[in-house]
């Protein structure tokens, strides 16, 4: 039976342990906060940007755009997988790849070529590990990522469908629920759905009512530069959710992980009162034994 100082020694280390994930739990707490804000921040603007492409849309006479293309015959997928730069938040890096590796399945079973554009540490040290080729990568922005990050990897995303490399992009991430759910979420951001230039007939009799516009340069110059900006916007929204989520993980872990913490602590405070309990029986019994020994 292990003794007391050992007992103490153990208590002592789980209760330094329960510090750090306290204030893991914390720092999370704060960083899901700001996420969220910026989650709502965007979008009206989000809103904002369908508006005025469907709107350049409709006033287009016709739209062939490399961005819009829909290809008869898709032969390479690109797939982007969005994890954490670090671990200790659960499921979270874990669900986004099994559902990754799934979808590669999936393609390469109908004999799709994928190739891989990996965001994140965690996603980018287990796609080297498993010996995949990577078409981009890009680290180091996973808790907080700025508009800048969307733009290289759309910028990444628009060169590998322009140029033939790919015929759909797609990217895998967990979706914002609550701090205890994240779903894992699979979008298409290339090509860029058609159904973005649609508006129901509501809209349509607005814009009616509002007159006809005029547009320079024309609609479809126009619509060429906002359809890049849109797919930023979308990476960017993933990007944030991705974020969002960690965050509500990292905090529910590092909450969890308090807990089983503070019942280890109890329990081996139990066995460290038996262990005492224990070793004062056994003084009193040597001690009584040495008297008697003395009669």
């Amino acid at each position: 039976m292990a003794s007391v100082q050992d007992f103490k020694r153990r208590i002592r280390s789980v209760r330094n342990t329960r510090k750090i994930t306290r204030a893991l739990e914390l720092v999370a707490a704060a960083k899901l906060r700001r996420a969220e804000q910026r989650i709502t921040a965007l979008r009206p603007y989000a809103e904002t940007m369908s508006e005025l492409i469907a709107g350049v849309g409709r006033a287009a006479s016709s739209v062939r755009l490399p961005l819009l293309e829909q290809r008869a015959t898709v032969e390479g997928v690109a797939l982007a997988p969005l994890t954490g730069d670090r671990g200790l938040a659960g499921a979270f890096n874990a669900q986004v790849l099994r559902r990754a590796f799934a979808l590669e399945r999936a393609l390469e079973g109908e004999g799709k070529a994928v190739r891989w554009v990996a965001v994140g540490k965690k996603g980018r040290s287990t796609l080297s590990f498993r010996r995949r080729e990577l078409a981009g990568s890009y680290i180091g922005f996973a808790d907080q990522p700025g508009y800048e990050d969307a733009q290289a990897i759309a910028h990444r995303a628009a060169e590998l469908f322009t140029t033939g490399e790919v015929d759909r992009v797609v990217l895998v991430y967990n979706t914002y629920v609550s701090p205890l759910t994240q779903r894992v979420t699979e979008q298409v951001v290339l090509p860029i759905s058609p159904d973005i230039l649609e508006t129901d007939e509501e809209e349509q009799r607005d814009d009616a009512l509002r007159g006809d516009f005029i547009f320079e340069p024309e609609p479809e110059e126009i619509l060429a530069r906002l359809l890049p900006v849109y797919l930023e916007t979308q990476i960017y929204r993933a990007l944030l959710e991705s974020s969002a989520s960690f965050q509500g993980a990292q905090m529910t872990a590092m909450r969890n992980a308090s807990k089983n913490a503070g019942e280890l602590i109890d329990t081996l405070t139990l066995q460290m009162n038996r262990a005492r309990q224990a070793e004062i029986t056994q003084e009193i019994l040597e001690v009584v034994a040495g008297a008697e020994a003395l009669l």
